[in-house]
């Protein structure tokens, strides 16, 4: 009875967080990937174009670039506009317009892995062949599906829509000064180069170690978990090569390697099929 009329109270109040009942304005820019494909950088490299009087930290993208189901109602109804959100979701037409970062399934399974580590949703042991079994099925995040699936319905939904700029987190690494123009192009934020290479400095790996070390209990990502392991880890591509036994990078090559080739991601395996659109990857069923 207490915690209902303390949710109530919250409610009234706009401290609840709203998740996916956010009231969403026409002017929203919405930065959306599936978990743990670089959205916290993405997220600080976009705080640090927001806020070019202060260099950004883990509190200040809470706030420039909340996620509606870590931050209230009202902080969203402060925010000025026109506002940038962070998402996990799957497609939802309700966004007008979205940044859609994409990192290869084999990294973001490593990656995940070592992040439900770190938040003890698996123990330090556990068999890394079961783990890729779920992540496949789509039971690591069961609120985002499964990477082909979460991926499969943005493309599908906005492909060669202006109102989604695809990001690829590899591209983001090899050439992050054109990637980040083309971001802030895209919010509509004049940068220029000497801009962009300051924004790119104050969101590197290093400092955002840096930030995790003084900082950790400011995301709501890190916040109670463990301190032994990284929360910014490698910060790089292909990880997974040395990383990701061939029998398991096969097993997701097997899933999604059609929608992997699309999104020109270098196959080990023979695919099935290449040159294909990603609806039609969709509607095939991978």
């Amino acid at each position: 009875m207490i915690k209902q009329v303390i949710a109530g109270v919250k409610r009234t109040l706009g401290l609840h967080r709203p998740g996916r009942s956010l009231l969403i304005l026409p002017d929203d820019t919405f930065l959306v990937s599936y978990p743990k494909s670089g959205n916290t950088w993405a997220r600080l490299l976009i705080a640090n174009l927001l806020s070019p009087e202060k260099p950004a930290d883990f509190q200040a993208i809470n706030e420039l670039v909340p996620d509606p189901e870590s931050e209230t109602k009202r902080h969203f109804a402060r925010m000025p506009r026109p506002r940038v959100i962070k998402s996990h979701f799957v497609f939802d037409p309700r966004y007008p317009r979205v940044i859609y970062i994409v990192r290869d399934p084999r990294d973001v399974v490593i990656s995940e892995y070592h992040y439900q580590r770190k938040t003890r949703r698996i123990a330090d042991g556990y068999p890394l062949a079961e783990y890729v079994e779920h992540f496949i099925a789509g039971d690591t995040y069961p609120n985002n599906g499964s990477w082909g699936q979460h991926v499969g319905s943005w493309l599908m939904s906005r492909h060669d829509d202006p109102r989604l700029l695809l990001v690829r987190y590899e591209d983001l690494l090899s050439n992050s000064e054109r990637e980040l123009g083309r971001i802030a192009t895209f919010l509509s934020i004049s940068a220029s180069t000497d801009r962009l290479a300051e924004v790119i400095r104050l969101s590197s790996a290093d400092r955002m170690r840096e930030l995790e070390a003084w900082q950790t209990d400011a995301s709501s990502l890190m916040r109670g978990s463990r301190k032994d392991v990284a929360f910014v880890r490698t910060a790089k591509s292909g990880g997974w090569k040395s990383e990701l036994p061939a029998s398991l990078a096969e097993k997701i090559e097997t899933a999604w390697g059609p929608l992997m080739g699309y999104l020109q991601y270098e196959l080990q395996f023979p695919p099935r099929y290449r040159d294909l659109d990603p609806t039609a990857l969709v509607r095939s069923g991978v």
